[in-house]
């Protein structure tokens, strides 16, 4: 898959603990994007954060928090992108999403095959 050199990322912070259809919402979120073929996302674990609550949600021994913040970043063109947040947006109870423009320097696959 080819993108354009003017792409765009959707980021959806959620935490950890939320849940549809039985897993991780984060894990939803990118198996639904390879289905709609969203050319990537990536999963990041936060280690601190909070949100619209503005309960503190931390990794520390002292305060150990079992729904640490979530994020999921996802890369394609602005079509792509709108479409999809479309199909995402009602599962979406809470968290918080951004949509950036960004230049795509790189996007390159491992070759496989003879010579790779």
């Amino acid at each position: 898959m080819e993108l354009p050199r003017e792409g765009y990322m959707l980021r959806v912070i959620i935490g950890e603990d939320n849940r549809c259809e039985g897993k991780p919402l984060y894990e939803w979120l990118v198996l639904k994007a390879r289905e709609c073929g969203i050319a990537g996302a990536t999963v990041i674990r936060g280690m601190m954060g909070y949100g619209a609550n503005s309960r503190i949600k931390t990794a520390s021994i002292l305060r150990l928090s079992e729904d640490l913040p979530v994020i999921v970043e996802f890369i394609d063109t602005r079509d792509m992108l709108e479409q999809f947040f479309e199909i995402i947006d009602p599962i979406l109870d809470d968290g918080l999403v951004t949509f950036e423009k960004m230049h795509i320097r790189l996007y390159r696959g491992r070759r496989t095959g003879p010579g790779a």
